[in-house]
């Protein structure tokens, strides 16, 4: 993907009252932080930033052009209206050339795990990473084929490889995929014969313990009856 340029101007006037003249021009108000603390205060057109920001990420670096000036920066924040959706204000972060830096980067999975295919069911826990490397190396994703993951097998932070030049800040022992697969464990039915077996013994069984006591009562001598 080629990098993004956006044309911006400078701007003087500062405050809301000047903000929403800005907007209702068709521009948006926006700030430039260097990593110095100095920001530039500068506006540009909406529909060109909105257009040309499409399916970028947090890790994307874009070129702002002021005037006979160029920064490359990220599009740190978008502050949009809560009613409408428009965006109001922007926060751009530059970045140095040559100075090392630290960026989150998205990470996309792509292909069918083998244990998918075997009936597992795939989680993915993680979505970006943290690392640290110039600004030339940064990308702008990372792509990992997961294809060859097998059934109750994880993908960790470690295992994603990394450009020369791109040191880690993640915890590596972070998961990012597995592929969890639980067998159904079966429920012991009992026989057909054992089961046919004690449903005619329970009758059988029932009627021996009222004899059993009727026994016992003939055995007892008559309330009314002397000893001889």
């Amino acid at each position: 993907m080629s990098k993004v340029v956006l044309q911006a101007k400078n701007r003087q006037k500062q405050g809301s009252a000047e903000s929403r003249r800005i907007r209702r021009t068709g521009r948006i108000p926006a700030v430039i932080y260097g990593r110095s603390g100095k920001s530039v205060s500068i506006d540009l057109d909406a529909a060109e930033f909105i257009n040309g920001t499409k399916g970028i990420s947090e890790s994307t670096i874009v070129k702002v052009e002021v005037g006979d000036k160029s920064f490359d920066a990220f599009v740190k924040a978008a502050q949009r209206n809560i009613i409408d959706g428009n965006i109001l204000h922007i926060d751009f972060y530059e970045v140095e050339s040559g100075v090392a830096l630290r960026a989150k980067v998205s990470l996309h999975l792509h292909g069918n795990p083998v244990g998918v295919r075997e009936g597992g069911m795939l989680e993915n826990p993680l979505h970006e990473i943290e690392i640290e490397c110039l600004p030339k190396d940064l990308p702008e994703r990372i792509d990992i084929d997961i294809s060859a993951l097998k059934a109750n097998q994880s993908l960790h932070v470690r295992d994603i490889p990394l450009a020369a030049g791109v040191k880690l800040h993640s915890n590596p022992d972070q998961v990012v995929a597995l592929v969890k697969f639980a067998k159904a464990e079966a429920v012991a039915a009992p026989a057909p014969e054992a089961a046919a077996a004690a449903a005619a013994a329970a009758p059988g069984a029932a009627a021996a313990a009222p004899a059993a006591a009727g026994d016992k009562k003939a055995a007892a001598p008559p309330a009314g009856e002397k000893k001889a």
